[in-house]
């Protein structure tokens, strides 16, 4: 009796032990089945945010690549202006030929209206004198680079040897603007070649030596410049220097089409405004240089003159006597704010005139 009594207590106290212990395990297993994981939410809030960090980025990515201009161009994301740049930015803004009534007139015989981008705009019929299309063409503005067309006129009035050696000097430099230049101090070219590099690539310090060295120096220069312009009927042009940095060289766009007619009647400023490259020698290595109007290498062109000029104050701008259909037309665009905008504008008033002079009034 007494062996069945034990055997009856071992097993009750066998059975409450093992209970006991079952007991922390069964808890920590229903804890766990309860709470669908700890670690599994955790992961799950973790793929969620990754998830949303990737749409983020594809969305941000989509955005990025809609910000293209209408050539195809990627533009740069607008950096946040400082208080200083957004006062010089409004300075620019309202200068005086920059604000004011828009005033445009264009040919009757057009068979569509013109659109053109740029402040200021002339288009004329360089034979007959015709005026077909004008955007603000009595408004004073800034020319800067367009300037050059005339040192290089006054140059070749003053029939100056073009074999004869200039040399960079110290003189030349960019003080005013702190422009760079490929034409390092101490460099020597024939006349010609300056004139060269200061029409086709705008070379600003090439521009400067011819002035410099134009009998009377530089002020004599300018003043055959002034001179020049009055003589053409350049009622409201004045020119400051040979380069068109000083943003007092200024112009009316009905002033450059004279401007740029008479520079058609010289030879040199034909070849030298339409070379499309030219490859310099100076101390010992070699310069390559590029036509800044890339329309001059484009065959569906014919230009006999061109130049470009660009300051902040001028903005871009762009004037040329190009044959379309084989009539000679002036083409100036001052004032144009986007890198390609001139270009631009020029394509559209080619166009706009072929369509023309398609119509069945073909007399552009």
């Amino acid at each position: 009796m007494r062996q069945i009594l034990n055997y009856t207590l071992r097993s009750l106290l066998i059975g409450f032990i093992a209970l006991g212990l079952s007991l922390p395990v069964a808890a920590t297993a229903k804890s766990t089945a309860d709470t669908p994981g700890k670690s599994s939410l955790q992961k799950k809030k973790s793929d969620a945010r990754k998830n949303s960090a990737k749409a983020h980025s594809y969305a941000s990515h989509k955005q990025a690549s809609r910000k293209v201009s209408r050539y195809g161009k990627h533009r740069a994301p607008i950096a946040h202006l400082s208080a200083t740049e957004q006062q010089r930015l409004a300075v620019l803004a309202n200068l005086p030929h920059r604000i004011g009534p828009t005033e445009i007139f264009q040919s009757s015989n057009a068979q569509s209206a013109l659109m053109l981008e740029s402040r200021a705009a002339v288009v004329m019929n360089a034979e007959t004198g015709e005026l077909l299309y004008s955007k603000n063409p009595g408004r004073t503005m800034p020319i800067a680079s367009i300037t050059k067309l005339m040192t290089a006129m006054v140059v070749l009035d003053a029939r100056l040897p073009m074999d004869e050696s200039i040399t960079i000097t110290e003189a030349d430099v960019d003080n005013l603007r702190h422009t760079s230049s490929r034409l390092a101090v101490g460099t020597t070219l024939p006349r010609s070649e300056m004139m060269l590099v200061a029409l086709m690539a705008s070379e600003n310090r090439a521009a400067a030596a011819l002035a410099r060295t134009y009998p009377g120096g530089t002020p004599a220069a300018v003043a055959a410049m002034n001179r020049k312009a009055r003589e053409l009927g350049m009622a409201h042009t004045q020119f400051l220097d040979s380069t068109g940095l000083h943003s007092e060289n200024s112009a009316s766009p009905s002033d450059l089409v004279r401007m740029v007619k008479a520079a058609r009647s010289y030879p040199e400023i034909h070849q030298d405004t339409t070379t499309t490259e030219h490859m310099v020698s100076s101390r010992g290595r070699s310069i390559q240089y590029r036509n800044t109007n890339a329309l001059v290498k484009n065959d569906t062109w014919n230009i006999e003159v061109s130049k470009t000029g660009f300051i902040n104050e001028a903005g871009k701008c762009l004037v040329m006597q190009a044959r379309i259909k084989s009539i000679p037309v002036v083409i100036v665009l001052m004032d144009s704010a986007g890198r390609y905008t001139r270009i631009g504008d020029a394509n559209r008033v080619k166009k706009w005139l072929e369509s023309a002079m398609n119509g069945p009034e073909a007399t552009l």
